[in-house]
């Protein structure tokens, strides 16, 4: 625990340092996945009012919480800190009491993409005189790059969703419907102990599976189908997100070509992945060995995003990101090729950049072309 509580305290100086450098009086953090960061306490707080705040000139933090959480935020927040906000209270004016002397405070920092206009407007009404900064750019900065401990639980939950990977392609046979794996996968991962899929769960079979963000339902898997299975969980704060294709019975000359493709391309992906190098070449590396092979045009999105405590995180694998590569990037390297009739295909895994800036690839379900459901 007590190694946890240095994480967070961290975190909460990195940001006081960066509220005093920029005049900001107040940083106010209100979305759950940012509250959690610098707390370790997550709830979804429905339309009820959420907040960590940190006052730059007292040093003073508090957490603001709907009263009906009171108990497990007590388990992460310093003694003395917790604010349970009541049904009936108005939660902009117990901000305005619990803060003390306002005087003093005419920066406030926020997340302006997690603040409302009517949010804004209350605000306003409770701290007069008060501006905003947006403090978003800044904790993103922080996420993007995750530490050891991060990428462990990464690692628990990548080890969890492969599990459900290999349960579901066990499971697959003619008949069985997309919806229906669905529904079984993520009872696999509740059983597992994830606490929740990390997004919607994508199971999609024969024309479909050309789908690239397509919704499971009541279609059945069928002999020379394609089934694309991209899931992901989140356990512990942190995400998974693996994405396998597989083919019902014996593939056709047309999808051993589109697989291979995206194999190939999915490995040049990865080989590129090393500090120094721009986020582009990641995705064109992907992108050339498709080309070369005659798809280009079916290969409709980038190569990978950034992902964490939520799946799609900074930063963006594209071919116009010429970020260079640092130790502690954490992304997908995902190429896809997408035919209409065929089907499609898209190989994930999960890379991180550790400190001597090689990549580690943390997924390791194979992803040679797999016959199943005979």
């Amino acid at each position: 625990m007590s190694g946890q509580l240095t994480i967070w305290q961290a975190r909460k100086q990195r940001l006081l340092d960066y509220m005093k450098q920029n005049g900001i009086d107040l940083a106010m953090i209100t979305s759950p996945t940012n509250v959690y960061y610098f707390t370790g306490f997550h709830c979804n707080p429905h339309e009820r009012f959420l907040s960590f705040t940190l006052n730059a000139v007292t040093g003073e933090e508090k957490l603001y919480m709907p009263l009906l959480d009171l108990q497990e935020a007590e388990k992460h927040a310093a003694p003395g800190t917790t604010v349970p906000i009541s049904d009936t209270e108005n939660a902009y004016e117990v901000l305005r009491k619990t803060t003390g002397e306002t005087s003093h405070i005419r920066l406030i920092g926020i997340e302006k993409d997690a603040v409302s206009v009517a949010k804004a407007e209350r605000l306003t009404a409770a701290f007069p005189g008060g501006s905003f900064a947006d403090l978003e750019s800044f904790i993103l900065s922080l996420r993007i790059n995750k530490s050891e401990e991060e990428i462990e639980k990464v690692s628990a939950a990548v080890r969890m969703v492969e599990a459900v990977v290999a349960h579901t392609a066990g499971i697959a046979k003619i008949g069985a419907t997309e919806i229906e794996l669905a529904a079984e996968l993520e009872y696999q991962m509740r059983k597992l102990g994830a606490d929740r899929p990390a997004f919607e769960s994508i199971v999609l079979t024969g024309a479909r599976s050309a789908l690239p963000h397509g919704v499971p339902g009541p279609y059945a898997l069928e002999a020379g189908h394609f089934l694309l299975i991209d899931i992901g969980v989140q356990a512990s704060g942190y995400c998974s997100d693996i994405t396998r294709t597989f083919v019902i019975g014996e593939p056709s000359k047309e999808q051993r070509a589109i697989y291979e493709a995206v194999l190939a391309a999915n490995k040049a992906g990865i080989a590129a992945a090393k500090a120094g190098i721009p986020l582009s070449y990641v995705d064109r590396a992907a992108r050339e060995a498709i080309e070369q092979r005659g798809f280009g045009p079916l290969f409709t999105h980038r190569v990978g995003h950034g992902f964490g405590m939520e799946v799609h995180e900074q930063p963006s694998v594209s071919g116009q990101n010429d970020t260079l590569i640092e130790p502690g990037l954490l992304f997908t390297v995902e190429p896809g090729v997408y035919d209409p009739v065929v089907g499609g295909v898209r190989i994930e895994d999960d890379v991180y950049i550790q400190a001597d800036g090689t990549a580690r690839v943390l997924t390791s379900y194979p992803k040679e072309l797999t016959i199943i459901g005979q």
